[in-house]
């Protein structure tokens, strides 16, 4: 599902104004960035409307889904903006990714981890910077930036061997692919937390990593 639409929330304290653009945005980053304080304030103008003293505009109605019934709570929510927060993790099982399949919500999901199971794309990631736009005694305001620039993945690469996370049909897809070319050798790590260790075998060589790029990534830092 594609298509542009623009939040702004705010308070007296806060104020927040991007858009999405497609039916799964991620917002990542480390703690006191802002990422919760956005769901906290959707949550409560949702439920309690002007006298929660929190202004939302939006062509589409936000919502938080969250808890051990959001199996319910998804099955009645239609045509809206769905804001996640990283508390829960039922947006990691195979079952959350099933049944948003055939929903017609935009998803906004708060997480520090990579979501295997969901089909989003790198461009979709973002981070929340405070711009200062304010000043520091009035309204803070948030924009959201992108983790992963273009110029960061998009340029010609000459590996010598390529490493894949998975060995399934991805591994099997790249295999294909580099023996036909430039018959250079595929292999798997066997899995994310393999790649630093398959990596390292293979410092003296050129290589390219085919992984979920905000799990390794994230994972690549905190080593």
């Amino acid at each position: 599902m594609n298509g542009t639409h623009r939040i702004i929330v705010q308070n007296k304290r806060i104020r927040y104004d991007f858009e999405i653009n497609r039916n799964i945005t991620v917002i990542r980053g480390d703690s006191a960035t802002g990422k919760i304080a956005l769901v906290d304030m959707i949550r409560e103008h949702f439920e309690n409307g002007v006298a929660s003293a929190v202004e939302l505009n939006c062509d589409k109605e936000c919502t938080v889904l969250e808890g051990r019934t959001w199996s319910g709570q998804l099955s009645m929510m239609k045509d809206c903006i769905v804001f996640i927060d990283e508390g829960n993790d039922f947006v990691m099982s195979n079952d959350f990714a099933k049944a948003i399949q055939d929903t017609d919500n935009y998803y906004v999901i708060v997480t520090r981890e990579g979501i295997h199971s969901l089909p989003y794309s790198v461009d979709e990631i973002y981070g929340i910077r405070n711009s200062g736009k304010y000043g520091t005694l009035k309204r803070t305001y948030n924009e959201f930036y992108k983790l992963y620039r273009e110029e960061d993945y998009r340029q010609v690469i000459k590996p010598e061997k390529v490493i894949t996370e998975d060995s399934n049909a991805g591994f099997q897809f790249f295999q294909t692919v580099c023996e036909k070319g430039d018959r250079i050798k595929c292999i798997s790590a066997q899995g994310k937390s393999n790649i630093f260790a398959t990596i390292v075998k293979k410092s003296d060589e050129k290589i390219l990593v085919i992984a979920d790029g905000a799990a390794f990534v994230l994972k690549w830092k905190n080593l």
